[in-house]
């Protein structure tokens, strides 16, 4: 069962939050190991395997990014797993000198503007996902969430250069 599913809600790429808490609470409360406790050994067991499954569809779920993927997995888009080679010249040049920039970045307003720009590109780039889930357009889809996995990473490395530079008074 995949995690949409799971849940009761639509497989898609846009979902409601405060639908996505309803559903992910309301099976939560009915498979949670606590209300399984004087049952029988296989009722324990399945209500710890239903709780777990829960938290990772709900995890997944929740975060806009790794909704998208596991809905492009779901349609057949194939993603080179973490630590794999990205077979994307373009998108090498152009996470290599973001580094560079972001190493080269002496401040923190200047470590706060690259991440400021980054988070938009997310924003943005999350918003253009929608037409190329609805055209099924499976390498654009999957060239446009290696650009979004890169745009992640690289703003979890401007929160720690911002850290570096002294100056994590918890911004993001």
């Amino acid at each position: 069962m995949d995690h949409f599913a799971r849940l009761g809600l639509p497989a898609a790429l846009d979902t409601d939050a405060a639908a996505l808490d309803k559903a992910y609470f309301a099976r939560q409360r009915q498979w949670h190991p606590d209300r399984f406790v004087g049952k029988p050994a296989p009722e324990r067991a399945r209500a710890s395997v239903e709780a777990a499954a829960l938290n990772d569809a709900y995890r997944t779920l929740k975060d806009p990014l790794a909704r998208a993927v596991y809905l492009a997995e779901l349609k057949g888009v194939e993603l080179p797993g973490d630590g794999k080679t990205i077979d994307d010249p373009e998108l090498l040049m152009e996470a290599m000198e973001a580094r560079e920039e972001l190493h080269g970045a002496g401040s923190i307003d200047a470590v706060d503007a690259l991440a400021a720009k980054t988070r938009d590109e997310l924003q943005t780039s999350l918003a253009a996902l929608d037409s190329l889930f609805l055209a099924n357009d499976k390498p654009a889809i999957r060239k446009a969430l290696l650009r979004l996995r890169y745009l992640d990473k690289f703003a979890e490395e401007a929160k720690a250069r911002r850290a570096n530079l002294g100056g994590n008074t918890g911004k993001s």
